[in-house]
């Protein structure tokens, strides 16, 4: 990505106004407590009430219900069935066999679904945790190590880092950054210690500088930090505010092109809110990693949108400041100069499948895990498949570590050649390795969506899987057996599954009606375009038939989906300025 940017004459450094609520709601919040621990006892509801209905998500929790069943408990004059949903955090996604047992485990005896859910995020979430048991749930996530400090809420959120098991060594550095990113930018506050593991408050004065680099305020809206290592795109760079992209010299990592103002999240009919791809600031060595990291946050914690949430994160400041001058003030703040990027590429961005050696001679078996759901389940087409009983008989035995992928894959890393064996049984005999899963259903991915999701406007995780039947069905009639179509779908706007960097993106707009985006990339460097608004499934198929039938007869040789459809003029390959997205 260029570094050359737009200059904005008279930016506006600082939005004068009156600031959002949520701005108050921090404010008073004693540093992230509120009243939850009050809360907790309430046992008249099975929700948060007030400010702590927000607060909570601080801690890694979003409060749900199931929309299922929320009208007939309506009509049974009872409130929502409350429950939430926790997002563990897990710089990097690696886990060890220890901490699976104990998520697993709680999944069984704890939660509405009995399911452990990997995520875009990297890391795994509990769904439909009742009051009474949210706070042994942290309890327990701390008995092994594990938490769910700033997981959601406005604050830097888990740290992604490319899953790379081949390349050990370069790898194994890249994680151990993910790790102190994570750890220098997490709130300083131990409010998540004192309400959920009983740790004894201690006072403090107004001369203690509590939140140095989040601030009493924390941030004007949440903020994604990811590492990753070229040539796989594999967390989606342009989907996060900051990224470092790690640049090596003969196998050793030697720095970080820094890219700033990624964002994929806008409100349907909303021209002032647009997905952006992110800009490359330039290269830093890797020792000024944590430095750029604090400064960014830091210019974007004084400089951000604190008026209106909608406009409020770092791609929206970058465009109102200047990029160069947002960069500029980063250099200042961090006393470190960008120099001129270096060179890389980005030439694919999803999960390789199967058993891979590394170069340290540990191999590394990567599973398809469909939506992302762990899940013991009988499937009409397939038969019964228990997904969640094969994880935890390969835990059992696994002396290695567990690493979840940004695509909602898992893989078994750190295997001996004498466990190779065993774990591959223990795999195919519970249905975690089917070698007829297609690469069209490899390279689709959605957002949980129904019947959790409260922002949700169409089916997504549900929809899924009988989508991709009927596209696998088209790509064959259409002679497109072997190709796949980089296909996301998501519930709403907000992103949480990418579609905004599909080949074909469908975002959900109502019940059963979705806009239809086409034209990213394979490497991911490319917002889509809207190509059709409020389409229904039925018209989704049509759709998709018609545009393979053309991409199979007109294509140029090897030429991938996102490419043909602007090649071919279906939709524009230039936005000249991201404020010009084409909404609905």
């Amino acid at each position: 990505m260029s570094s050359n940017f737009t200059q904005v004459e008279n930016p506006v450094l600082v939005v004068e106004g009156k600031q959002a609520d949520n701005e108050r709601l921090k404010a008073e919040s004693d540093y992230l407590r509120g009243t939850i621990k009050e809360d907790l006892q309430d046992r008249m509801t099975g929700g948060f009430t007030s400010d702590n209905f927000q607060l909570i998500r601080t801690h890694g929790m979003y409060q749900q219900d199931d929309r299922d069943i929320r009208a007939e408990r309506q009509k049974q004059k009872l409130e929502p069935l409350h429950n939430v949903m926790l997002r563990a955090r897990l710089p990097g996604g690696i886990i060890n066999p220890t901490q699976w047992l104990a998520i697993d485990k709680f999944a069984d005896d704890y939660t509405s679904y009995g399911s452990i859910r990997l995520t875009t995020r990297q890391t795994f979430q509990f769904h439909g945790v009742l009051k009474p048991n949210i706070k042994l749930m942290h309890q327990t996530l701390n008995s092994v190590g594990l938490d769910s400090i700033a997981t959601a809420g406005d604050v830097n959120r888990n740290v992604l880092c490319t899953s790379n098991p081949v390349e050990s060594t370069l790898h194994q550095e890249a994680y151990e950054w993910a790790t102190k990113i994570s750890e220098h930018l997490l709130p300083k506050t131990r409010a998540y210690a004192e309400i959920w593991l009983d740790e004894e408050k201690v006072e403090t004065t107004e001369a203690d500088e509590i939140e140095p680099i989040l601030g009493s305020n924390y941030l004007p809206r949440k903020f994604k930090t990811t590492v990753v290592i070229p040539p796989n795109n594999d967390i989606d760079v342009h989907a996060n505010d900051l990224n470092f992209v790690a640049i090596s010299e003969g196998g050793e990592l030697i720095g970080f092109n820094v890219l700033v103002g990624g964002g994929l999240a806008m409100t349907h009919g909303d021209k002032a809110t647009y997905p952006r791809c992110a800009d490359d600031f330039g290269f830093i060595p890797k020792e000024h990693t944590l430095a750029i990291a604090e400064a960014v946050v830091t210019t974007q914690r004084d400089w951000g949108n604190r008026v209106n949430r909608k406009n409020a994160k770092t791609k929206y400041t970058l465009d109102r400041v200047g990029a160069d001058t947002f960069k500029a003030e980063v250099e200042r703040r961090a006393g470190i100069e960008f120099s001129e990027s270096r060179s890389y590429e980005f030439t694919h961005r999803g999960d390789s499948f199967g058993w891979v050696e590394g170069i340290d001679g540990k191999n590394h078996l990567t599973l398809f895990i469909e939506n992302g759901r762990i899940l013991d389940f009988n499937d009409a087409n397939s038969g019964s498949k228990a997904l969640k009983t094969g994880m935890r008989e390969i835990a059992k035995i696994h002396k290695g570590d567990f690493r979840l992928t940004a695509n909602q894959n898992l893989i078994v890393a750190g295997v001996s050649a004498e466990d190779k064996a065993i774990i591959e049984q223990l795999a195919r005999e519970h249905g975690l390795i089917n070698d007829g899963v297609s690469n069209q259903r490899k390279s689709s991915m959605a957002c949980v969506a129904f019947p959790t999701c409260p922002l949700a406007m169409a089916e997504a995780e549900r929809y899924l899987p009988g989508l991709v039947d009927d596209v696998e069905a088209i790509l064959e009639k259409n002679g497109l057996k072997d190709d796949s179509i980089i296909l996301r779908v998501t519930g709403c706007p907000n992103g949480c599954g990418r579609a905004m960097l599909a080949e074909i993106g469908l975002v959900g707009k109502g019940p059963g009606k979705y806009n239809m985006y086409l034209g990213s990339d394979l490497a991911g460097s490319r917002v889509p375009k809207l190509y059709k608004e409020n389409v229904d499934e039925a018209g989704v198929l049509s759709e998709i038939d018609a545009l393979s039938a053309r991409w199979s007869a007109e294509r140029n040789d090897g030429e991938a989906f996102g490419d043909f459809v602007i090649r071919a003029g279906i939709v524009e390959q230039v936005i000249v300025s991201f404020r010009d997205f084409h909404h609905a």
